[in-house]
């Protein structure tokens, strides 16, 4: 079963934290699942960069991102090569440490 490891993150993990995640589920389902509460404002659909993450480690073993959440990841703040939107990105059987960045551009938030 592999592990996710999320480093320390000010606000949604200020401690970081170690998961076990099922592979084929999305690196945001295992999060949201273990209480830790990545920003997610369409939903999972892939219409926006809120649920943006790096993996730091990991990287290669993940499916290449479609094209649609390429055109995303590209608005993306912070964008890294690294960079996926976790509700898109499938576990395999790999380990994977992932930073989620400090701050997101949340495209369909009511308040823009």
């Amino acid at each position: 079963m592999p592990k996710l490891i999320f480093l320390p993150h000010e606000i949604i993990c200020p401690e970081g934290a170690e998961i076990d995640a099922q592979p084929g589920e999305t690196i945001l389902n295992a999060a949201l699942a273990n209480k830790i509460a990545i920003e997610h404002a369409c939903e999972k659909s892939c219409a926006c960069t809120t649920c943006h993450i790096i993996v730091r480690e990991g990287f290669d073993s993940l499916e290449e991102a479609e094209e649609n959440e390429e055109d995303y990841l590209d608005k993306a703040w912070g964008l890294e090569p690294e960079s996926r939107l976790s509700c898109q990105a499938l576990i395999s059987d790999e380990d994977l440490v992932i930073e989620i960045p400090k701050y997101t551009i949340n495209m369909v938030s009511e308040d823009h």
